[in-house]
């Protein structure tokens, strides 16, 4: 048998249908990925193409846009919020559904749908809102706003220590440290950068390599943070968070923007506790940042979609996106109330492994 080499012409496999092999001549990007041995015989040269192929035999005919778009829902709600990135998860799930990660249309979706699971913030935390927008505007007329007194969180990791230097804090604060005015700060300080950084944003979406390094190196950065910073914390609730801490919570969002694979939930959580935040303070506030953020980059996408593309949106791609939306905001919504409780009693360590496992085996079957 002699040396294999990587397919010029493509010939078939006694293991795989003739007649798709067949279909595949006409598609050199694809036999670039098939390794041919002398005698005739063509195989995979990795994992990630043997799965595509195998997929792309038992999903003939193509899998419906609309079934692409409640798959990738039902993945944008699950993954949202948790530090895991949802946008790493749609693209690999994109690419394994034979998805053409260069679409135009299908990169706006990835970023758009996440409106849905917005909405659920929304609809979670409404009390919570209102109370804020009821103070923040007492806070602009009084100049100061009520932090509140009880502090200190009993049912806490934090040190007895910790729980005493917050204590100390002035009940009376400036309402320019209202947790209102550090989320639409931290907004600020991620969207000018990003709106500037876009066609490198667009780039890294179609690189699953890019999303796998992010994983992994995000997955390190976590076990660092939580085992570290976390137990340090000193400030436990959002009312009571400076500007330094904002401002460090969103210069580490672009990160997560400019690369993704990284998770704009991580990059706030972990910049929160780097910063000194508890997990649950630091897990409240990515929750609040990711209202403005996310509803500015869904409706920059959709815009620049609508506004530049050759291709106009019909029926089916509304309806495309509308099947997106729904399902992540219903799925996302489930989630929230458990990743509270669960951030609260473990932490984020194990989202950390699951990272890095992810990106190792993306960086295996994709390579």
């Amino acid at each position: 048998m002699g040396r294999p080499k990587h397919a010029g012409g493509l010939s078939l496999t006694s293991s795989l249908d003739p007649d798709l092999l067949d279909g595949l001549e006409d598609h050199p990007e694809v036999q670039a990925d098939l390794i041919v041995n002398e005698p005739g015989f063509a195989v995979p040269a990795n994992p990630g193409f043997l799965f595509s192929l195998l997929a792309s035999e038992f999903l003939q005919p193509p899998m419906s846009d609309y079934w692409i778009a409640f798959l990738s829902g039902i993945v944008e709600g699950l993954t949202e919020f948790l530090p895991v990135s949802s946008t790493a998860h749609i693209v690999i799930t994109q690419k394994l559904l034979g998805v053409q990660l260069d679409s135009p249309f299908w990169k706006m979706f990835t970023v758009v749908i996440q409106l849905g699971a917005i909405l659920a913030v929304v609809v979670y935390f409404w009390t919570r809102i209102l109370e804020f927008l009821h103070s923040f505007r007492t806070a602009l007329r009084t100049k100061t706003f009520s932090s509140g007194g009880d502090v200190s969180n009993p049912g806490s990791a934090q040190s007895s220590t910790s729980a005493q230097s917050i204590a100390t804090e002035p009940a009376d604060r400036p309402w320019y440290v209202h947790p209102l005015a550090l989320v639409l700060l931290s907004f600020v300080i991620t969207a000018i950068p990003c709106f500037l950084m876009d066609q490198l944003i667009g780039e890294n979406l179609e690189n699953p390599t890019m999303i796998a390094i992010a994983l992994i190196v995000g997955g390190v950065v976590m076990v660092v943070v939580d085992l570290y910073y976390s137990p340090r914390a000193k400030t436990l609730r959002m009312e009571h968070m400076t500007l330094k801490q904002a401002i460090a919570i969103g210069s580490a969002q672009i990160l997560a923007a400019t690369f993704p694979g990284t998770s704009r939930s991580m990059a706030t959580i972990a910049g929160g506790q780097l910063m000194g935040l508890s997990r649950s303070a630091a897990l409240e506030f990515s929750f609040f940042l990711s209202i403005p953020v996310m509803f500015a980059a869904a409706g920059f996408k959709l815009l620049q979609f609508v506004l530049k593309e050759p291709i106009a949106m019909d029926t089916s791609h509304w309806l495309t996106l509308a099947i997106g939306m729904v399902t992540s905001f219903v799925v996302a919504l489930g989630v929230i109330a458990w990743f509270m409780q669960w951030v609260r009693r473990h932490g984020f360590l194990p989202f950390a492994i699951y990272r890095i496992l992810v990106g190792a085996a993306v960086l295996t079957w994709f390579r």
